[in-house]
């Protein structure tokens, strides 16, 4: 059954003595003009974009028989002051309430008009978030069990996340992002030490004798859909030695990155690049840029020759030198604790998890969820067993197809 009126149901709410319009959408393509508008203005990432978002729906999110539940709000003059990107999914015996691409989206919320939290504080924000829960459960097409909205930032832009004033507890892995100065050579003389930067020469220099190193950004689409397919294949590899899910297997997601490599739609915020060394590519990334950030999504290297001088630093090191001439102000390494990260970055940002029953089934998938998440954050967060699990891990790699594999 469709929602009335194209697509929309609108209800008004008020918070902090701000009347504002709440509309639903479950099509897309219905608020596309208004939402490619606000997200250029709004505080957000790159993973609430309309074009990153309806990518993922039209590759995984469809298949998968994936909801959208888009809640918009507005004010009394009709601006917008936030967009929701929500969907309804199901997923084992439970409907979930989650954020619209949750599972390839680094860092999930809302987008924020900047003059959001002037409207709406954190308590009137609870009071509109139940307005917002009421308007999708009366509709039959959203019927959901429990809420999970997870990997959320502590704060979006200027404005703390309206999201953590809900119940919330932190998620197992951190994120890093580090701000970029206005040349690559003050940047990493700040960032490395004087020893460090002599080991990167003399690995550089025995990369270079292997044949000539190049870096170049891919920009024609067979060149970029033949890079992101040696990406997968490096990538698939390291995934099997350590024994964890291989990503490009799930359905959907191979086709979700390709159509980010190929579509000229994508050309603007996507970027790939790889190091060459000779006519071998050591190493490949996809990274994503907007409104001035660089972000570090995927990335891999080759395990030959050339890995124990450190290809994947090398490229890391020209992407970094890319970002800053290209004029971003921020390189952000996006969610994941790997130890480099910490040799660039001087915090680890913290991600938050909202985990709400509303049925009796969706008490018993909370309850497994939040066990579930808090014996990931004993793992992640203890080192001897996070060492532990990794090595087991790579024993099981070993003596069973990766994809069975399992991750921690």
């Amino acid at each position: 059954m469709p929602l009335p009126r194209g697509g929309t149901a609108a209800r008004r709410a008020r918070a902090n003595g701000t009347s504002i319009s709440l509309s639903v959408y479950d099509d897309l393509s219905s608020i596309e003009a208004e939402w490619r508008a606000f997200e250029q203005v709004a505080d957000g990432t790159v993973f609430q974009s309309f074009e990153w978002l309806s990518t993922w729906q039209r590759h995984v999110g469809e298949p998968r028989s994936v909801i959208p539940a888009i809640v918009a709000g507005r004010d009394a003059d009709g601006q917008l002051l936030f967009i929701f990107a929500l969907a309804v999914e199901k997923r084992g015996f439970v409907r979930q309430l989650t954020w619209l691409g949750a599972d390839l989206g680094d860092y999930n919320g809302p987008l924020l008009a900047p003059r959001f939290a002037d409207c709406i504080d954190g308590d009137r924000f609870i009071v509109l978030w139940r307005e917002v829960m009421h308007r999708l459960q009366d509709h039959s097409k959203f019927g959901f069990d429990v809420v999970h909205l997870d990997k959320m930032q502590g704060n979006i832009g200027s404005q703390r996340n309206p999201f953590v004033s809900l119940w919330t507890r932190q998620h197992p892995t951190g994120a890093y992002r580090t701000e970029l100065t206005k040349d690559w050579d003050s940047f990493y003389k700040a960032k490395r030490s004087a020893t460090t930067r002599r080991r990167d020469r003399t690995k550089r220099k025995r990369l270079d004798e292997l044949g000539t190193v190049r870096f170049a950004a891919q920009t024609g689409a067979e060149d970029r859909a033949a890079t992101l397919a040696i990406l997968i294949k490096q990538k698939s590899k390291a995934f099997a030695a350590m024994g964890v899910s291989n990503i490009f297997e799930r359905p959907g997601h191979r086709d979700f990155y390709h159509a980010l490599a190929i579509d000229p739609a994508m050309n603007p915020i996507v970027h790939i690049g790889r190091l060459d060394v000779g006519e071998r590519p050591a190493a490949t990334n996809l990274g994503l840029i907007f409104r001035g950030t660089y972000y570090h999504l995927l990335a891999s290297y080759d395990g030959g020759d050339a890995a124990k001088y450190g290809p994947g630093a090398a490229h890391l090191h020209e992407l970094l030198r890319f970002a800053i001439e290209y004029g971003c102000k921020t390189f952000d390494f996006t969610i994941g604790d790997e130890p480099y990260k910490r040799d660039w970055c001087d915090a680890r940002l913290v991600l938050f998890d909202h985990l709400a029953p509303v049925t009796f089934r969706g008490a018993l998938a909370a309850a497994w969820l939040w066990a579930l998440g808090e014996l990931k954050r004993l793992i992640k967060q203890t080192p001897t067993l996070w060492r532990m699990a990794g090595r087991v891990r790579s024993a099981l790699a070993r003596v069973r197809p990766a994809s069975s594999s399992s991750e921690i």
